[in-house]
């Protein structure tokens, strides 16, 4: 029988809440996912009514409450954290079983800025060469534990900022290791578990965020942060936000 009691418990606005997945990270337990576009409490057993996650919803969407509900079991979150790292067959697996070539680690050789023609023709590919120095770069795939990452100054990339800001290459990857991923549709919970292993693995030198404007995509700051605090490393910190327009809003 579900033991039931009042006591104080979190509560989501859906009318307020956007879906930008701050919150997600911020919650230990996992009791918050995004759900068609909204946050939600997956289960009331697995909220601890702490509110751990007030302090990042940038809509105040969360709140406080205290009402009827069941009450918080350590044994269904734990069960819960596991179930939501493993796949059905309840055995974790790498995040690529396929083993696509594609996804095969290796390192590149990234060169400097070239001549462009005064009048370049339709045949010129581009302005400058690639200043990316490994493959992959998609926070799922990129290794947790690499020379990639010692000594390096690891750029964390939201997907759209290197369609929006011109001369990505040169602006910010230039000498930084990158990986790209995207708070808003993603599932950011394994990002936090990777980066909290290459943060407290690798001799990080530093870590720049990049991020586009709009709400959602702030999320990807929390992942780093939280990944941070987890891997107990105080490593330099930059924020850069990118207007939808290419422009460079903020560096903090």
């Amino acid at each position: 029988m579900t033991q039931m009691l009042t006591r104080e418990i979190v509560t989501i606005d859906e009318d307020k809440c956007d879906g930008c997945g701050v919150c997600v990270p911020s919650c230990a337990e996992g009791a918050i996912r995004i759900v068609d576009g909204k946050a939600r409490l997956v289960a009331n057993n697995l909220c601890d009514g702490l509110g751990n996650c007030l302090g990042t919803c940038p809509r105040d969407a969360i709140t406080i409450e205290e009402r009827p509900a069941e009450a918080f079991d350590e044994g269904a979150v734990h069960t819960h954290l596991a179930d939501a790292a493993a796949p059905e067959g309840g055995q974790r697996v790498p995040n690529l079983p396929c083993g696509c070539p594609g996804t095969m680690a290796r390192k590149l050789a990234p060169t400097g800025p070239v001549e462009v023609e005064a009048e370049p023709q339709p045949t010129t590919a581009a302005a400058g060469r690639s200043r990316l120095g490994h493959w992959p770069v998609q926070l799922a795939l990129v290794p947790a534990r690499s020379e990639m990452w010692d000594r390096a100054d690891v750029l964390i990339s939201a997907d759209c900022v290197g369609f929006a800001l011109p001369g990505f290459h040169e602006c910010l990857l230039a000498g930084k290791t990158l990986a790209v991923a995207c708070p808003k549709l993603d599932d950011v919970r394994p990002y936090v578990e990777k980066l909290t292993r290459i943060f407290a693995d690798n001799d990080v030198r530093s870590v720049t965020v990049a991020h586009m404007e709009v709400p959602c995509c702030t999320g990807l700051v929390q992942v780093v942060r939280t990944a941070l605090a987890r891997a107990g490393r105080e490593i330099p910190l930059t924020e850069i936000t990118i207007a939808v327009d290419g422009s460079i809003v903020r560096v903090s």
